[in-house]
């Protein structure tokens, strides 16, 4: 347990013990959006008080009522409990899988047609890593979908965005998107968060234009081997069709925001 302040932090394991479940079944409804734990600057799960008596109350629902975890979450948001929205990046590797195995093809196959090692994309479908948003780009071109897919945005949107019902993606180390907008909308407006030395990968391009508004931090942006180093309350335009890289240089985490018109990322 760590004491900060007034506030009390407890590890996944803690937590196990106190909710009554094994570390794997919170884990696997974190990635449902029961919880959003903090995270230590080593990646440990750091939960609150809070978090445990959600977790209970799931437990209870698990086990008095038979429910499984999808319906939990449909139960708690029914009775007004505040939910962080769902990691998407969790059930990439999944829907990644899906497609390929629908459409009957091999890892190598896949692996081959977009550029990267049989393992590495088998590491993605099994969620053991995470890829970059040059790698996700040609995935989904690959498979004839959009990265906004990999969001599960294919619900409507209301007007109001709470920071805490966002949809985030992780797209490789360092890097987190979070949706700020979805549905039937003619931009696909992004937060990225950028942590130093990260950054998109590999160049890429798509249809489309793009609009992005340093928020903090530093962005270096490449395209068609021209450099551009923008700094808090920069902007920066350009189409999506150049092919572009990016990256955070500075030493802090990087905030930008990210517009891509029409939604076709």
């Amino acid at each position: 347990m760590k004491n900060s302040g007034a506030d009390s932090y407890l590890k996944i394991g803690d937590v196990a013990r106190l909710v009554g479940v094994s570390p794997s079944v919170i884990r696997s409804w974190e990635s449902l959006g029961l919880t959003r734990p903090q995270r230590t600057a080593s990646r440990y799960r750091l939960y609150t008080q809070a978090d445990v008596k959600l977790l209970k109350r799931a437990r209870f629902l698990r086990r008095v009522r038979g429910l499984n975890a999808p319906a939990i979450v449909q139960v708690l948001r029914t009775q007004g409990r505040s939910l962080p929205a769902p990691d998407a990046s969790a059930a990439i590797g999944l829907r990644l899988r899906n497609l390929r195995l629908r459409r009957g093809l091999s890892l190598a196959t896949v692996a081959q047609a977009v550029g990267i090692s049989v393992g590495f994309l088998s590491a993605i479908e099994r969620s053991h890593m995470s890829a970059s948003v040059a790698t996700l780009r040609r995935l989904a071109r690959f498979y004839k979908i959009k990265i906004l897919d990999f969001f599960g945005a294919g619900d409507s949107n209301s007007r109001l965005v709470r920071p805490q019902r966002r949809k985030v993606l992780k797209a490789g180390p360092g890097v987190r998107m979070e949706l700020l907008a979805w549905g039937n909308t003619v931009m696909e407006p992004h937060l990225f968060r950028i942590a130093p030395r990260a950054g998109s990968g590999d160049s890429y391009s798509h249809e489309g234009e793009e609009f992005l508004f340093v928020l903090r931090g530093q962005l270096r942006i490449s395209l068609e081997g021209e450099d551009y180093r923008l700094q808090s309350g920069d902007s920066f335009y350009f189409e999506s069709a150049t092919p572009h890289t990016w990256s955070n240089p500075g030493r802090t985490e990087a905030w930008v925001l990210w517009i891509n018109t029409p939604p076709t990322f």
